[in-house]
């Protein structure tokens, strides 16, 4: 074992107590520690003359105490230390507050370094709890490029910095060069001693950059080596052999003609199916682009091979929805289709499971009671999932253990950006539908704020009056004494929509209620007996009411675009001219920016593109379920040239040593084993 697996309580000045802080960070071993990069940096690197700051400047001087610091008291509660300091050009008042030890600490006459906040008081500088430390004060915090941490209570910059210092003198010519020598080369790459030492200590801007660009290349390197490796395994996994069936003949009996960006991802999933090799493909469309006739042909495919094909669906009503509709594409072609959901009774489950069993159902639809030990299957050739995102990644290797490698093809209405979906489903080969079938609805979108309520409520009624309903999402259940008293809650809101409409039919759904009661209510709302649909984001997911015209999403700057682009998506599904509006109070510029896109354009990757550039990946997903590791440095958003430049090293490389075996690959490999068992519940 090296120092790098040193457990974190046995270093210097950690101990058992502080260790337990550090692992609220995810920090448990030394390489954990220098791994644990610093959010920002302060430049504290040059210094400034008093008489040339300006008020609200930070800035760091070199000064001389003039007078002896005086303690105060001003009441119980509140000591100030207060004394005055100056260099050649001027004078600044200093003041703490609440730190009375300052009193001793600092000398008449000594020589101290400054950084903190110019404030003038009338003519006057002045600067409350500045950092102070003697001129020549070693591994001082002035005077050079400051590294500044994410922290947990209990532990402090300085703690943190120490700790990081130790560990680096003690493991730095430890630290593994995972990166073969003549890719670091190629892309012109720091060494790793030189990256770690720079990225928490910089010499300069110029190093720190280089630090930077090293370590964001190898952890995107790294990623997309796994990625390619799991790939690579799936690839080359023997799959079965479908024979060629003529899809004209699937064509001919559908009511409407195909999108062109449909027939392409069903040309590339058949060509996959045929290949012998197993298929792991995702079809990513847009809310209403036509995925399902993308499934249904395929099942079709593998059905004319004499294989039965199982379609998970993430909630009941959306499996049953789904079961419609394929029995619409299905059923006129003599197959077999049938229903497994948890809600169902143990009779009805006995007689499902046994047809499935005896091969009397060629394509079973269902939610997660489809993987359960006791369901199995009789020549599985096809497994679809609906919404990936919604389901872990174990779950879905659980249905596609039911089969002998059966193919697998992921259905997902999350718009994602296509160099980051790249990555994300690196595992995958993706399937773009980018075009709306011919007749589907724009939904026209308005941002309003509260004083548009009285106009919404009478909008509310005239589309009620002729015959549609509505949608109303909050952005949580019930009340909530810690959020803001304007925040919409889902219960109270139906409450005061139900006394405003005595008259008409209102109801609440959320995700704090049973499922059969969350089941009755939407396919009550669904059968048209409802008029009004209070719900949390609960409803973000596929249900289809085409009598549902008008979405209203109130205190719209608490969601995501992609989330507000989803939730748009439950409208404009039938005939009826659909509205949605986005009712805020927020005075942020960026929320009101954002809202604004909304209105804008209907185009669900342009959102998403803007939606990850304005937030992140992480808030961009919400959920650690879609795959992607956390990363440390990187950015998936402003670092895409880097990650394009790593994903092609990587690429190479793997088409050379696709195991990762070759003795020069030997660091390489144990850094992407780590990566997996990192990750184990998001990667497989």
């Amino acid at each position: 074992m090296t120092y790098l697996d040193t457990d974190i309580r046995y270093c210097k000045g950690i101990g058992e107590k502080k260790a337990l802080l550090f692992n609220k960070l995810g920090v448990f071993t030394t390489h954990d520690l220098v791994s644990y990069f610093p959010r920002k940096y302060e430049d504290r690197s040059g210094f400034k003359p008093i008489a040339l700051t300006c008020d609200g400047e930070t800035a760091c001087l070199k000064v001389i105490v003039a007078d002896t610091p005086r303690l105060m008291r001003i009441r119980r509660g509140m000591e100030l230390v207060k004394f005055r300091a100056v260099d050649e050009s001027a004078s600044v008042d200093i003041t703490y507050f609440n730190q009375p030890y300052m009193k001793d600490a600092v000398h008449r006459g000594g020589s101290y370094n400054l950084y903190g906040k110019i404030i003038f008081a009338g003519s006057k500088r002045t600067m409350a709890n500045p950092v102070i430390e003697p001129e020549d004060a070693p591994a001082g915090v002035t005077g050079r490029i400051v590294s500044i941490y994410r922290l947990t209570t209990g532990l402090s910059q300085k703690l943190m910095m120490n700790a990081v210092r130790q560990a680096l003198d003690a493991c730095g010519d430890e630290l593994p060069e995972v990166l073969p020598e003549n890719i670091r080369q190629k892309y012109k790459l720091a060494q790793t001693g030189y990256a770690y030492e720079n990225i928490h200590f910089p010499a300069d801007f110029e190093s720190l950059e280089l630090a930077r660009r090293r370590l964001i290349f190898e952890e995107l390197f790294l990623l997309a080596c796994a990625l390619g490796k799991m790939k690579g395994k799936h690839s080359k996994a023997e799959g079965i052999k479908i024979k060629p069936a003529e899809l004209q003949e699937f064509f001919a009996t559908l009511p409407f003609t195909p999108t062109q960006a449909q027939l392409r991802a069903i040309r590339e999933a058949a060509e996959d199916i045929q290949s012998g090799s197993a298929m792991n493909r995702l079809v990513q469309g847009d809310v209403g682009s036509g995925k399902t006739l993308v499934a249904a042909a395929l099942i079709w495919y593998v059905w004319k091979s004499g294989y039965s094909s199982a379609f998970m669906a993430p909630t009941e009503i959306l499996a049953r929805q789904h079961f419609e509709t394929l029995s619409d594409f299905l059923a006129p072609f003599g197959m077999r289709l049938g229903i497994l959901t948890g809600a169902m009774s143990a009779k009805q489950k006995r007689e499902v499971k046994e047809k499935l069993k005896n091969g009397d159902i060629d394509l079973i639809i269902g939610t997660h009671a489809l993987f359960s030990d006791d369901v199995e299957y009789c020549r599985l050739g096809l497994v679809v999932t609906d919404e990936q995102h919604r389901f872990g990644v174990n779950q879905r290797a659980s249905l596609i253990a039911k089969g002998e490698k059966p193919h697998v093809l992921v259905m997902s209405a999350t718009p994602i950006p296509r160099t980051l979906a790249l990555i994300i489903y690196g595992d995958l080969d993706i399937s773009v539908i980018d075009t709306l079938p011919p007749g589907r609805q724009k939904v026209d979108t308005f941002a309003v704020d509260e004083s548009y309520r009285v106009r919404l409520n009478g909008f509310i009624r005239k589309l009620v009056g002729e015959g549609r309903q509505v949608f109303v999402v909050c952005p949580m259940i019930e009340e909530n004494e810690e959020l803001p008293a304007n925040v919409k809650s889902a219960e109270e809101h139906a409450a005061q929509l139900q006394r405003y409409f005595p008259d008409l039919k209102v109801a609440c759904i959320h995700g704090g209620m049973k499922v059969k009661d969350k089941n009755n209510i939407m396919s009550t709302f669904v059968d048209g007996d409802i008029d009004i649909l209070v719900s949390t984001t609960v409803i973000e997911v596929g249900v289809d009411v085409p009598n549902a015209a008008l979405m209203i999403i109130e205190n719209a700057d608490r969601f995501g675009l992609s989330q507000l682009h989803q939730l748009r998506g439950r409208v404009g599904r039938g005939k009826h001219k659909s509205y949605c509006v986005l009712v805020s109070d927020s005075d942020n510029p960026d929320s009101e920016a954002r809202l604004k896109i909304m209105t804008k354009t209907n185009d669900g990757f342009k959102i998403s593109e803007e939606d990850l550039r304005l937030r992140g990946p992480g808030d961009f997903f919400g959920s650690r379920q879609h795959g992607l590791p956390a990363m440390h440095v990187a950015d998936l958003c402003s670092d895409m040239n880097v990650l394009q430049a790593a994903q092609e090293a990587a690429q190479e490389l793997l088409a050379a040593d696709p195991e990762l075996s070759a003795p020069e690959h030997k660091a390489l490999s144990a850094a992407v084993e780590r990566m997996f068992q990192q990750n184990s519940d998001t990667m497989n």
